[in-house]
């Protein structure tokens, strides 16, 4: 039977790491992979994260199952950050998190949750979105639409195009937000926007999906959740998706968790015995080694202190990449302004570069980035910044 399979295309993204493993030139430069990478090209094990691993070595006494939901002081942890410490939410107990196995495990839960107990047949995301989430929604038996959100003409957000295509969302149906440091754009709404897009919500009354993998990596970790924080001001019922990949580091842990927001405690418990079902029927219960790294380094003043320093000093980073990047490019009198790259929040930038530019980037100089002219910012350094503005400038 195998022999009637056909061959699966390439991930956009996984299929652009093999291509640039085999690539022989060793002044290759991948910016397509969605890690953070530090002025030696390493993702790094934060400190904060190497000191509860220690904690956790000497203090572990057992390797039993985790409940369903998962790890219960990590997932009060999730409500802490996602909604702040003084929520109304978590005072009134309306909201429900279970860890999972990575944001995409949450992604795949919530979209399970939506088809199969809201009878969400269709979920609306941002054009462009992770390459990754029609996938997801696909295999959950959800038809997925797009609404419009880049602006190619103002390498900006199309904001009126946004809320024209939400204002005729029906209430059956989802709408996914990117809670912020939008991929592939790295463009995020003002806070006056998110609260119209909030109070579009709550008059619509379609089901709400944010995926928030990136907090922290915008402004700060209370300004990155404001806009999740708008809407859970004004929608009773929300899903979220968050992932501790990137602001951790914790990529090959695969630590996340979906959280459901209900009117009350009742409704809840009630909406949430079902998430755990649907968990039991997919990986039973998550791991436990990633969540009870967050766990330790969140429930400690210090270590937590010294963990937002870190991701601030990655968002810092970024940042000044960014900057160098725009200033480079402007050195090499690049035919176009670039200049909108440092308004961008995240670790992505859509470049507005061709797909013939990105092919003529890997051919010709080993430049590797998505065929949209998505790059991961934090792909570069001070060792190969140069010579990406270089290649930059010579293609367009």
């Amino acid at each position: 039977m195998f022999e009637r399979v056909s061959a699966a295309p390439a991930d956009p993204i996984l299929g652009l790491n093999e291509a640039f493993a085999s690539d022989p030139r060793t002044d290759k430069v991948n910016l397509g992979v969605g890690v953070f990478m530090n002025d030696d090209g390493v993702t790094p094990i934060l400190a904060t994260v190497k000191e509860a691993e220690d904690r956790l070595l000497k203090g572990e006494t057992t390797k039993s199952y985790l409940a369903i939901s998962g790890d219960p002081e990590y997932d009060a942890q999730v409500q802490g950050l996602l909604f702040g410490k003084d929520s109304e939410i978590i005072a009134n107990n309306r909201a429900r998190t279970a860890q999972t196995p990575g944001g995409t495990g949450a992604l795949r839960i919530a979209a399970d949750f939506m088809r199969r107990e809201l009878g969400v047949e269709r979920i609306h995301v941002s054009d462009p979105t992770w390459a990754n989430h029609g996938n997801i929604f696909k295999s959950a038996g959800l038809e997925v639409v797009s609404y419009r959100y880049y602006d190619s003409d103002t390498m900006g957000l199309d904001f009126d195009g946004m809320l024209e295509h939400l204002e005729n969302v029906p209430e059956s149906e989802a709408v996914l937000f990117h809670g912020c440091c939008h991929n592939p754009t790295g463009i995020d709404p003002t806070f006056n926007q998110w609260q119209q897009l909030a109070d579009l919500a709550k008059r619509r009354n379609f089901v709400v999906l944010f995926d928030f993998a990136y907090q922290g990596f915008a402004r700060g970790m209370d300004e990155d959740a404001a806009g999740l924080r708008a809407f859970a001001e004004q929608v009773p019922e929300l899903l979220i998706a968050n992932s501790f990949s990137k602001n951790f580091g914790l990529y090959n842990e695969r630590v996340g968790a979906m959280t459901l927001v209900a009117s009350d405690r009742h409704t809840a418990d009630n909406a949430f015995s079902q998430v755990k079902t649907i968990i039991r029927g997919n990986y039973s219960n998550p791991p436990a080694h990633g969540a009870k790294i967050v766990a330790t380094i969140l429930t400690d003043d210090a270590l937590r202190a010294a963990w937002i320093q870190e991701v601030a000093d990655m968002r810092d980073h970024i940042q000044v990449l960014r900057d160098q990047m725009v200033q480079k490019l402007a050195d090499r009198n690049a035919k176009r302004d670039f200049g909108f790259i440092s308004h961008q929040n995240g670790m992505f930038s859509f470049t507005g570069l061709t797909p013939d530019q990105v092919k003529k980037l890997k051919e010709d100089y080993g430049i590797y980035m998505v065929g949209s002219g998505r790059i991961n910012v934090a792909g570069m350094s001070k060792k190969n910044i140069d010579a990406v503005c270089d290649a930059i400038a010579a293609v367009v």
